[in-house]
């Protein structure tokens, strides 16, 4: 009977003991589990009792190592995820989660046969991962489609972010599809990954994901997406009462700390790799630019292969012997503007001018927002206007400007926001 250890980081969270128990009853029953669970816990919320509840399952299968936090003396989910690794007992495999998902039947015996699979077309070291499959909360509903992970952008501090894309055809499918990118909350690996690519505890919150998935890449791991849905992950946080940036006063400064790290990890901007980042490094059995060849993005210059954007699975086929390769990378700037329905009050407004400027305050970007276009970020449902601009620059804007126009008040007040 192998071993999984399993990693769960949760914040005040009510659906963690749900998704333990889900965890547990959905295992085939044929491992040996060890739950590892650090709870950021708040006496105030009085969500359930983990231990207690664990023992309900009666599972002879299964063991807890549970251990709470109080969430004023926590340093972040990197932090967190750092100590789990830690706690890792040589089990076969590992499975990192966040603390609201949900299973289908037997999902320890899938996965361990996709690695097999995997493991018998030549892959040393393959590692599943995605951005899950949705369900919801409240009604338990799920979306069962095999689902991926895409290219969606650079935020002006650094980060990557990604975007959930479906699997096409995924029921055709006999193996997992490659990937680019690592989820944070849904990874399958051999278990001495926890001591391989140990996480960065100096990283708060964004950047997590680029900087596992390049030191996973360079450590010789090789990075897939189930070509099933195995996992479900609950995206809307309706459930959860709190966050941590809402708890931590200092959740803005600690994170452009982090963002700082990203940059300099990945000399991005300018920055220089001028701190030791020490157990947190690269591997050595492939380069940063073996990693940017192989996905069509690279981190240093905010740039990203046609490729890539078109959603074509990994490796990608310009390689970097190739005269064009350099000339391949696009550097795509993209971006939401945020603001708030107060800081547009109006209700006349016949256009939006919306521009994209660099520090002498010369225009990189200018693209206007119609009266039908002002109406429709107006009545946005989340409460507030999104405006997304996409556009090539080869130098991150240094700041945006929204000025409206009504035709009662003719201009009104510039906002500007620095990137």
């Amino acid at each position: 009977m192998s071993s999984i250890y399993i990693q769960i980081a949760s914040y005040r969270d009510p659906d963690l003991t749900n998704t333990i128990a889900d965890l547990v009853k959905n295992s085939s029953g044929k491992h040996k589990l060890r739950v590892g669970v650090i709870d950021q816990y708040c006496e105030e919320d009085n969500f359930y009792d983990i231990e207690k509840d664990f023992k309900k399952l009666k599972s002879k299968h299964s063991t807890l190592d549970y251990e709470k936090i109080n969430y004023r003396d926590t340093k972040g989910v990197c932090w967190v995820r750092h100590l789990l690794n830690k706690k890792y007992k040589r089990e076969k495999y590992t499975l990192q989660l966040d603390s609201h998902h949900r299973f289908i039947k037997d999902w320890d015996l899938v996965l361990i046969k996709m690695l097999k699979d995997l493991e018998k077309e030549g892959y040393k070291k393959p590692l599943l991962t995605t951005y899950c499959p949705a369900f919801i909360q409240q009604t338990g509903e799920k979306f069962s489609h095999a689902t991926q992970m895409d290219f969606d952008r650079f935020t002006p501090e650094g980060a990557l972010f990604f975007k959930s894309g479906l699997v096409p055809n995924w029921e055709e499918k006999d193996l997992p599809v490659p990937s680019r990118f690592i989820s944070g909350h849904m990874i399958f690996v051999d278990g001495k990954f926890c001591k391989e690519v140990i996480y960065d505890p100096y990283y708060l919150f964004h950047g997590e994901e680029i900087n596992l998935t390049v030191r996973a890449y360079t450590h010789g791991y090789d990075l897939f997406h189930p070509h099933r849905p195995v996992v479900y992950h609950e995206y809307s946080r309706s459930h959860r009462p709190r966050k941590c940036w809402d708890d931590d006063p200092l959740w803005a400064q600690q994170n452009a700390k982090s963002h700082l790290r990203n940059r300099k990890f990945f000399e991005m901007d300018g920055e220089k790799k001028d701190i030791d980042f020490e157990e947190y490094e690269l591997g050595s059995a492939r380069s940063i630019e073996d990693y940017e060849e192989y996905s069509g993005v690279s981190m240093r210059r905010r740039s990203v292969q046609q490729y890539t954007i078109d959603l074509n699975y990994p490796p990608n086929p310009i390689k970097q012997s190739d005269p064009k390769y350099n000339d391949s990378f696009s550097p795509i700037f993209k971006h939401c503007i945020d603001l708030g329905f107060d800081q547009v009050p109006l209700d006349d407004y016949d256009f939006w001018v919306v521009a994209f400027h660099n520090e002498k305050g010369e225009t990189i970007f200018r693209e206007d927002l119609g009266e039908d276009q002002v109406k429709r970020v107006k009545s946005d449902p989340d409460g507030y206007c999104k405006i997304w601009k996409t556009f090539h620059s080869p130098k991150k804007p240094d700041h945006c400007i929204v000025w409206p126009h009504s035709k009662s008040k003719d201009w009104c007040d510039q906002i500007k926001i620095k990137l």
